[in-house]
């Protein structure tokens, strides 16, 4: 039956028992009584449905399903479908409050910012991504026009002009950003910004690699094809001048061969195929090698001790003896005639410590933290005479990183320079069970 046709039939009923029940009183007390007993009854009917209706009206100020009222009569099953219906809206809206928790959460982890405007550049919601980017913070800064948050005149032009076909290249806070807005639905837009500072780095770094490079390997290039070139034009050159061009000649080649390998050492250490074999490092016998070997490379002109008693480590031996020779034949090289070397291993409570001390020339707090950079040095002309090929340093830096290792470095110019490598608990292997 239609749900109407019950309503009214109930509504019927609920009358016609009142009135039959107004008349059964009139005709056993007197017809005024039933008139009184009908009027009483419509008017409780009445007031019934007032209570009802107020307890509705109370109701949807704040809708809830576990606050809604009890019916009776037609209002029991207006209260059912009222149920039913909130009910069904608070799961809906409980599913989409999910899913926009998921959007919220799934743009937080974005590498890229995302700001969502409306259609006259108001603010609406941002991850914090796009907050760290633009220099913006939500809470604050919601409701406001973002062509007043991003003051920058590229941003604004791209943003008045609606210049979306391309993206905006855009140089803010000590960053380079890609911007792009994405019109969507009618009155909405999206900003997406995308971080390329360290790609741009990076392609930076890469070109001057590349030119130093070119530039470290044309100059044994030159002097090996100009003793060519004249040795081939002067066939009948002394037997001395022609020895002394060989001998340049190889110094050159040698030079060349230790730069290409160092650059090939490099490129390996860099790769993600080239994982580290882990093995025993037996260190107090590395470093007695390597501190033999700056001896010999010395030539009895400093003072080389290698002091302390520290543990064996887990890791690379051949990549942590390139590590520790270069920083000692570093050491030996740019330490004048005379000077101290001190090499000290030892085992702490936070994990093992290597430190190369030297009182040699050492270096300007300018020049420290580009240390470890490719190529990079302090005084060209010296690293020509110690026939340093710039790339030691940036070796040490990517062994002690594929061995959670630290490098620290102090120096006093005129006065000496200490180069410290921390080693973790974790490569360190416990000295009681050795």
């Amino acid at each position: 039956m239609h749900p109407r046709l019950i309503f009214w039939i109930s509504a019927a009923v609920r009358i016609a028992t009142i009135l039959a029940l107004a008349a059964l009183g009139g005709y056993a007390w007197g017809a005024k009584t039933g008139l009184l007993l009908a009027v009483a009854g419509l008017v409780g009917l009445i007031l019934i449905q007032l209570r009802y209706l107020f307890s509705l009206s109370q109701w949807l100020e704040e809708p809830q399903s576990t606050r809604l009222p009890d019916g009776w009569g037609a209002w029991t099953d207006v209260f059912a479908r009222l149920y039913r219906l909130r009910r069904g809206d608070e799961k809906n809206q409980a599913e989409l409050a999910e899913w926009l928790a998921r959007f919220r959460q799934a743009m937080t982890l974005l590498p890229d910012g995302v700001v969502i405007m409306d259609d006259v550049m108001f603010l609406e919601w941002c991850n914090p991504i796009a907050e760290r980017h633009l220099g913006l913070d939500l809470r604050r800064d919601k409701g406001m026009r973002v062509t007043n948050l991003v003051r920058t005149p590229e941003f604004i032009d791209y943003i008045i002009l609606q210049k979306y076909e391309t993206p905006l290249t855009l140089s803010f806070r000590e960053r380079k950003l890609i911007v792009h807005v994405i019109p969507f639905e009618n009155r909405r837009q999206i900003l997406v910004t995308h971080d390329v500072t360290e790609l741009e780095s990076i392609d930076r770094m890469r070109r001057d690699f590349i030119a130093n490079a070119s530039h470290e390997l044309r100059t044994p290039l030159t002097v090996i094809n100009g003793f060519l070139e004249i040795a081939s034009m002067q066939p009948d050159l002394e037997v001395a001048i022609r020895s002394s061009h060989v001998t340049l000649m190889l110094e050159q080649g040698v030079r060349m061969q230790g730069l290409i390998e160092d650059m090939l050492t490099l490129s390996r250490l860099e790769s993600t195929e080239f994982q580290v074999r882990k093995e025993t490092v037996d260190m107090p016998v590395l470093l007695r090698q390597v501190v033999q070997d700056a001896l010999v490379l010395s030539g009895g002109r400093h003072t080389i001790q290698l002091l302390g008693q520290g543990p064996s480590l887990i890791g690379s031996t051949d990549e942590i003896r390139s590590a520790v020779s270069n920083l000692v034949n570093n050491a030996v090289r740019y330490t004048p005639d005379g000077g101290r070397i001190e090499v000290l291993w030892e085992m702490r409570d936070d994990g093992a410590y290597l430190r190369v001390k030297d009182d040699g020339i050492g270096i300007g707090n300018e020049h420290i933290t580009r240390l470890t950079e490719r190529f990079y040095r302090v005084d060209k002309s010296r690293s020509r005479e110690t026939q340093g090929t710039g790339l030691g340093l940036a070796i040490v830096k990517h062994v002690l990183l594929r061995h959670d290792a630290q490098l620290h470095i102090q120096s006093t110019l005129g006065q000496g320079s200490e180069f410290s490598v921390y080693f973790p608990l974790v490569s360190v292997i416990n000295l009681d069970t050795k």
